[in-house]
Order: structure tokens, then C-alpha cells, then sequence
């Protein structure tokens, strides 16, 4: 793998998404999931090994799932409005 996209001429070194897809992967898929598991609990009453087995593998599966397509969104965000590291032009006591 090259360190530039063929097609765009995106840099891969300066790509860097921190933990924003995560943060709202977190978000979203814990609404989701949680919400799903009220709504069975207050409907259904099942016990709490019908739970385990379905919101554990989807409490997995949702994040995973979401991950890659939340990073490269996010990649192709910063790349189209061209973010970059933020810098200091001058040092402190210059005036």
C-alpha cells in the first residue's frame, strides 16, 4: 500500500479520526441496543438469558459493523473540507 490514494492523492500519514467514530458509534449503538432491549423487556417479559443471547451478539455486532463505515466517513470529511493539525503561528511571549 502506497502512502497516496491513486484517485484523489489523499496523504494516509495525515489521516487521523481519533476517537470520534468510536464516541459516536457509542452513542448510537448504545441507543439502539438499549432501546431494542427495553422495548422487549416491557413487551415481552422474556427471562434474562433470552437477553444475554440476543442483545450481547448484537451489542457486538452493531459497533463492529459500524466502525469502518463511520471511519471513512469521517476520513472523507476531513479530506473534503480539507482539515488539517492545528498549529501555533508564533510563540508564546511573541507579540
Amino acid at each position: 500500500m502506497s502512502g497516496k490514494c491513486s484517485n484523489c492523492g489523499l496523504d494516509f500519514a495525515e489521516v487521523d479520526t481519533g476517537d470520534g467514530p468510536a464516541v459516536f458509534i457509542i452513542l448510537i449503538a448504545g441507543f439502539f441496543v438499549v432501546g431494542l432491549a427495553l422495548f422487549v423487556e416491557v413487551s415481552y417479559q422474556p427471562p434474562y438469558w433470552v437477553h444475554a443471547i440476543i442483545f450481547l451478539p448484537l451489542a457486538l455486532a452493531v459497533p463492529l459493523g459500524l466502525l469502518r463505515p463511520f471511519k471513512a466517513t469521517l476520513i472523507a470529511l476531513q479530506f473534503h473540507h480539507r482539515a488539517r493539525q492545528g498549529t501555533h503561528d508564533h510563540q508564546v511571549g511573541d507579540e
